[in-house]
């Protein structure tokens, strides 16, 4: 089998070679971007879901489609240390300078700009260590207060109202949405919030983990109301199945029944995990069809490759306490797990755990399905944990960790 050929692609937001089981998401995407850009009023959306979903891949995919149906569209990522207003300046400014080469009439969009300049007056935005500016004269009092939640909804409505004035749609694209803190996340809701009040041709796709709708929700109560949040998860046994057959298929190979089905045991259907699959399987095979055991072979391989670059990365940057409480997680078994068992395990009063929780939800390693209860962000991170740590050690205690479930990738080893 030819390498060079392989058609799987695993990465962070690499696009897979067959975007499946997603249907409902696009379409709904679509009506979102039509209605917008003639005027109707709908929600904004934020998908959201665990590590290695394909949120970045759709995201990408409305992008794509949101420049078809002639959209001007930011697409930026969220990340600890960079303020909201730092990453979207540059592309704000990039943006109305290609409003202001559009044919049209009136001065919206130099007004625009004179907002924008306003509005970089109150933070400090550095590229390369340049400070970032326009060689243009502010708009005073307007976007210039300091405070976001006042000058972001201003500078929302004066961009959407250029953009409205040149026959033109903004898209706003912006993933990893649950870095930005609370007052950040708030000013985002406000402002989308105005431009809904108003019918203004500017909408908001962003993407984050499953603590976003809480997150939304602790901001503005009405955010609900204003977004929808399509929940993103693991594929089904079909569409799995047809991620991996038919890129394959397309160029004459194809997998047998039962490595379709071993994948599957293994992934659980999550698209990362089936392209990291496809791919190692892929370049296994001697010919086709990929059988049972070429996928079994291929799994020696993927298991080394995923605990180093994908699960290991995250763990590596992780407190010797916020380690501990992982594993205490992971010697659980399968989440969710309820706090007052990871304390049990710990040796340690639920009241404790309060701060290394925290932490572990703002560095996006675990959240709250429920009350009471936590789990992994990233999919597998369990069975890696119990791989790389055989033996738990509590405060009061040793363990040995749990038998593996019979459907995990180790017990295939």
């Amino acid at each position: 089998m030819n390498p060079i050929q392989n058609p799987f692609s695993p990465g962070a937001g690499s696009p897979p070679p067959e975007l499946v089981g997603r249907d409902g998401v696009i379409s709904q995407a679509e009506i979102l971007l039509g209605r917008v850009r003639h005027k109707r009023s709908e929600k904004s959306m934020l998908l959201t879901g665990l590590r290695g979903v394909g949120k970045t891949v759709l995201l990408n995919e409305i992008e794509r489609i949101a420049l078809k149906n002639d959209y001007l569209t930011i697409m930026v990522e969220a990340h600890e240390g960079k303020g909201l207003g730092e990453i979207l300046v540059p592309h704000l400014r990039r943006l109305l300078f290609q409003l202001d080469r559009l044919a049209g009439a009136g001065n919206k969009v130099k007004h625009a700009l004179a907002v924008l300049r306003s509005f970089i007056g109150t933070i400090k935005v550095t590229i390369d260590e340049t400070t970032f500016g326009l060689d243009i004269e502010p708009d005073k009092g307007s976007a210039d207060s300091g405070d976001l939640e006042i000058d972001l909804p201003n500078l929302f409505i004066i961009l959407a109202e250029a953009a409205q004035d040149r026959n033109a749609a903004i898209a706003i694209l912006i993933d990893e949405i649950q870095y930005f803190t609370q007052k950040e996340l708030s000013a985002l809701i406000m402002s989308m919030h105005k431009i809904q009040q108003r019918q203004l041709p500017l909408v908001l796709l962003g993407a984050g983990l499953p603590i976003l709708p809480g997150m939304a929700g602790d901001s503005k109560s009405y955010a609900e109301r204003l977004f929808s949040f399509p929940d993103i998860g693991a594929l089904e046994k079909t569409d799995a199945a047809k991620a991996l057959q038919d890129p394959v298929v397309n160029v004459g190979v194809e997998f047998e029944t039962n490595a379709l089905a071993e994948i599957f045991r293994l992934t659980h259907g999550y698209p990362y995990f089936l392209q990291e699959w496809g791919y190692q399987s892929w370049n296994k095979a001697q010919k086709s069809p990929i059988t049972l055991e070429t996928v079994q072979e291929a799994t020696i391989a993927v298991i080394p490759r995923l605990d180093q670059n994908f699960f290991g990365v995250r763990f590596d940057r992780l407190t010797p306490g916020e380690k501990n409480f992982l594993r205490a997680m992971a010697h659980l078994g399968q989440g969710p797990y309820r706090i007052g068992d990871i304390a049990d395990t710990l040796g340690s009063k639920t009241g404790g755990l309060g701060p290394v929780r925290a932490k572990l939800i703002k560095k996006g390693m675990i959240y709250s399905p429920a009350y009471g209860e936590m789990d992994f962000t990233v999919p597998l991170f369990d069975e890696f944990m119990r791989r790389a740590i055989p033996v738990f050690h509590s405060k009061s205690c040793t363990h040995s960790a749990p038998q593996s479930h019979s459907d995990s990738p180790e017990s295939s080893l």
